[in-house]
């Protein structure tokens, strides 16, 4: 995702999101979607900014110009998640996780998936005949019963 040079703003991804559910759209298209309250030249102008800072692609061919997200949902937020893991918590995902889940935002039904995709994050890892803890890790270097 290296063509995206800077973050998007909250104007920015609420934007995103309209595209992301509807797929290409106008700008009036995505200005009604958003509400009375996002005014169609100023969807517009974001739009165009979003344009130059390559958040979304503008197909030029017809009258009516057609905006599309230049990433997906899923690349957006791993790049978002990866800047905020190296500017705030020095690139650990421990830190992330642990921060995030004592927000006690997370349903029973969150918490039931996160401990699914540790499962399977583990079993992965055992299986690649790597450590669980990782190399990064305290005590990285020891296995499970505590040898080197």
């Amino acid at each position: 995702m290296k063509g995206l040079r800077r973050r998007p703003t909250d104007a920015e991804l609420a934007i995103l999101r309209v595209l992301w559910t509807r797929g290409p759209s106008t700008v009036r298209e995505v200005a009604e979607v958003m509400g009375r309250e996002a005014g169609y030249t100023t969807i517009l102008k974001l739009m165009q900014i979003m344009t130059e800072k390559r958040l979304v692609r503008r197909d030029e061919a017809a009258r009516t110009h057609i905006y599309e997200a230049a990433y997906t949902e899923d690349q957006t937020q791993r790049h978002l998640v990866t800047d905020l893991l190296d500017r705030v918590f020095d690139g650990s995902a421990a830190k992330l996780v642990i921060q995030a889940l004592a927000a006690g935002k997370t349903s029973p039904e969150e918490l039931a998936e996160i401990r699914k995709l540790l499962s399977e994050k583990v079993r992965g890892t055992e299986s690649a005949g790597e450590d669980v803890r990782g190399a990064g890790a305290p005590g990285g270097n020891e296995d499970r019963r505590g040898r080197q």
